[in-house]
């Protein structure tokens, strides 16, 4: 749903590939929305970014997109999904904004887009991010890679990729601690041990219903139902998901419902009021809220 073929002029040009015809776009509002930990904006605007063992820097230009460190047929095999350059943002704000909440808090971020990541990483860094501020989780996600991950060399700075379950389970909790994630270390184990012995297998949790795949998360210490939403939003691709956490709880209470109301309700209203869009959604409420947090709050934004 919501997806179609979009027509785009791609062009490889020397380590960079050109997307011309770029919509509904913006990097600051998509790497800064929550969903992900490994972004960093360059002086000139730009992000630099480690995902699937490759690092890349990406630039927006009016409507052309610019990724260097790449290739075409990384652009097509990676890329693209990564990026959701398939997708019609425009339909999708369209129909949210029929909603009033919505249709404001779109104005703050009209140019999200939901990224597809690795699942692996995905669920690491949710684990990560439990009772955890952002420049805190992206810390421990960096820690994470620089003490497990491999190097790899752009423009003169090492960057390291993140390691993989078979490489976590080399070490012990103790060891993976060091990387200052706490508690969630014996978490992080957990989950390498499970996939690494083929107890999860992550590359087929797509073939089970959404329901079955949050089941199947959950059997890993310390996963609840935000962390295993979050890897089925941003990871599987489910977008009638809508992670709740404390930050998107107090939000949908505060503009909705006028009053209290547990993670369950929450999730049930959002669901039943934005459908195969919730993901959407919380996205676009997400990146408002913290906007606009001290305002509708009265206090620090989080």
């Amino acid at each position: 749903m919501w997806v179609r073929r979009m027509r785009y002029s791609v062009e490889e040009k020397g380590t960079k590939v050109i997307v011309r015809g770029i919509a509904d776009f913006n990097l600051k509002e998509t790497f800064e929305s929550g969903q992900c930990f490994r972004w960093n904006e360059e002086d000139d605007g730009s992000y630099t970014g480690v995902a699937y063992d490759r690092v890349v820097n990406v630039k927006l230009e009016g409507d052309t997109l610019i990724i260097d460190n790449t290739n075409l047929t990384d652009f097509y095999d990676i890329w693209f999904d990564y990026f959701d350059l398939g997708r019609d943002y425009g339909q999708i704000k369209e129909s949210l904004s029929k909603d009033p909440v919505l249709k404001e808090a779109i104005k703050f971020g009209q140019g999200i887009r939901i990224l597809r990541q690795d699942t692996w990483e995905t669920l690491v860094s949710f684990i990560v991010s439990q009772n955890n501020r952002i420049p805190q989780i992206k810390k421990v996600i960096e820690n994470l890679a620089t003490s497990f991950g491999n190097p790899i060399e752009y423009k003169g700075k090492i960057y390291y990729t993140f390691p993989k379950p078979e490489e976590l389970v080399m070490y012990d909790v103790e060891t993976i601690a060091k990387t200052r994630c706490g508690f969630r270390a014996k978490y992080i184990f957990d989950a390498a041990s499970k996939v690494f012995s083929g107890e999860i297998n992550l590359l087929k949790l797509h073939e089970y219903s959404t329901s079955e795949i949050r089941d199947i998360l959950m059997t890993i210490n310390g996963v609840g139902p935000k962390v295993a939403d979050c890897v089925i939003l941003y990871s599987i691709g489910r977008y009638d998901t809508f992670p709740t956490d404390v930050w998107i709880k107090r939000i949908v209470e505060h503009l909705y419902l006028k009053r209290e109301g547990t993670p369950v309700e929450i999730q049930l209203f959002a669901i039943d009021k934005f459908g195969d869009l919730s993901g959407f959604a919380q996205q676009y409420l997400f990146y408002y809220g913290r906007e606009m947090g001290k305002k509708i709050f009265g206090e620090r934004k989080k």
